[in-house]
């Protein structure tokens, strides 16, 4: 899978989706004011994506001080993202991605579904971190650090 993985420094792929906020974002509207960290992950309330979703939350403020939006990303519906949201009070929103337009735009979607991966999106609108798997702060925010 890292080999469908978007290379560091490379254009993001532009989307706009819908989240468990009730809006609508778009990836430009963060261009030179908020880094994203995107997190893909297969499903909403299984083992493994509940410890990658939690472990985003427990280090939100990180996060926030780095200038950093965070948004978990799945196709899953509304409906199962606003329960997961709930379920583990996740405060960042999760987006909507329909047909898996999104996943198939990033290179994590694979005959079994949507694959674990974590992006961060500099301010400039290029790729700063592209890993397979879950990740932490320390981390990613290595990658704005150079």
């Amino acid at each position: 899978m890292a080999e469908g993985l978007l290379p560091v420094g490379s254009e993001a792929p532009v989307f706009a989706a819908q989240t468990t906020d009730g809006e609508r974002i778009a990836l430009p509207d963060f261009r030179g004011t908020q880094a994203v960290l995107l997190m893909f992950y297969p499903q909403d309330d299984t083992p493994g994506c509940t410890r990658q979703m939690c472990l985003a939350r427990d280090e939100g403020a990180r996060y926030l001080e780095a200038g950093v939006a965070r948004f978990g990303v799945n196709p899953g519906s509304l409906d199962s993202h606003v329960d997961f949201r709930d379920k583990y009070t996740l405060d960042f929103p999760l987006i909507v991605d329909d047909n898996a337009e999104i996943a198939s735009a990033y290179g994590v979607l694979t005959d079994a579904g949507v694959a674990r991966a974590t992006y961060l999106i500099g301010r400039d609108g290029r790729i700063a971190y592209a890993e397979p798997g879950t990740h932490g702060a320390d981390e990613v925010l290595g990658a704005l650090r150079g």
